[in-house]
């Protein structure tokens, strides 16, 4: 008995829809096109010239992130236009804070079945982030795989590499009264969110119902994009006397700060020297956080730290708000290790 022929389409996996995907994202990606970039989309690697992009001695710095389960969000309301921005976002904010700047990204793209619109929704999202940040998206890979993942469900990851000439690396010489400056959050951002979900689930409340807190429904309001800060950061390290970057992610102040202190010293943090955003106030109030939990869990409206020795604070402090980004005097390092906070958040 001969049985009949399969193909892969038959298993789940099209082929077709997946080279439509990429016809489809190529203008996207030309758009984030920078200094250095060798070729298109569509080859076995992706190539990058470094003596190109204007590197005389480089040291390359790699790091790779997801977008979590805020992911959820978007599925559950259709809403996938800016998750990719997240994932750009949640990498190149990291290697700013090594002092390199980003060049090139690439990204994962994981589904049960693919649908072409969704996904090049989903990466011109991504490519908007290359594209604030001046980071080529020079490749990728899309996934179908059926019984992996159920309905609309799908995955991300992301990929970037940036480059710094040696001997510029940071942190760099931290010391006793180093002015912090934080750079304003947009919102939550992309961390905490199980916790962010279990408390919007335990209010009852639907990702389509009317945010508490802001004139637009709860699924758009927590699926603000997260902040780039790479350009205004690199004029900042251009204009001298940063010697720490510490992006706020999963750990929040608590755990992220001291990471790029020296051993033996800490930061004193007065928490009056901002507000909350809105919708962080929301989540502590009605998730009944400590301000210790807080602070540990979620970004608490600051994105980014920047330590500055003292003579340059007001000078970067002016740059950056030129730049557009909002800033406030956190504090100073201190001979105490740890974070020592003073005041309280509201």
């Amino acid at each position: 008995m001969i049985k009949n022929g399969l193909t892969y389409a038959d298993a789940g996996v099209d082929i077709d829809a997946g080279n439509a995907l990429v016809d489809r994202i190529k203008p996207a990606a030309a758009r984030t096109s920078r200094a250095g970039t060798m070729a298109g989309l569509g080859g076995f690697g992706a190539l990058f010239d470094l003596k190109a992009a204007g590197f005389k001695d480089p040291i390359l710095v790699a790091a790779t992130d997801g977008v979590g389960t805020k992911l959820k969000i978007a599925i559950e309301t259709g809403i996938v236009d800016t998750v990719g921005i997240d994932l750009v976002a949640m990498c190149v904010n990291d290697l700013i804070c090594q002092g390199a700047e980003p060049l090139f990204f690439l990204d994962y793209f994981a589904t049960g079945k693919l649908d072409v619109d969704h996904a090049a929704r989903v990466v011109e999202g991504i490519a908007a982030g290359c594209e604030r940040s001046g980071c080529a998206l020079i490749g990728g890979e899309t996934a179908e795989m059926p019984g992996m993942y159920d309905g609309a469900d799908f995955d991300l990851a992301g990929f970037a590499v940036g480059a710094m000439e040696r001997g510029q690396s940071l942190p760099g010489d931290i010391g006793v009264g180093d002015v912090v400056l934080g750079l304003a959050s947009d919102g939550v951002r992309s961390k905490a969110y199980s916790l962010l979900r279990r408390i919007v689930e335990r209010e009852g409340l639907a990702w389509s119902a009317k945010a508490p807190f802001a004139d637009t429904t709860l699924g758009e309001a927590f699926l603000k994009p997260t902040r780039l800060y790479v350009r205004p950061l690199i004029a900042a390290l251009r204009a001298g006397g940063v010697v720490g970057l510490a992006h706020i992610t999963g750990g929040g102040l608590t755990e992220n700060l001291p990471r790029v202190l020296p051993e033996g010293l800490g930061a004193r943090i007065d928490l009056s020297a901002w507000r909350m955003p809105s919708e962080m106030a929301w989540l502590v109030k009605e998730g009944g956080l400590d301000q210790a939990e807080l602070l540990k869990t979620f970004n608490a409206g600051i994105g980014m730290v920047v330590v500055v020795k003292p003579d340059q604070a007001g000078h970067i402090r002016d740059l950056l708000t030129g730049e557009g980004e909002t800033v406030y005097k956190l504090g100073e390092i201190v001979e105490t290790p740890g974070m020592n906070y003073i005041g309280h958040l509201e």
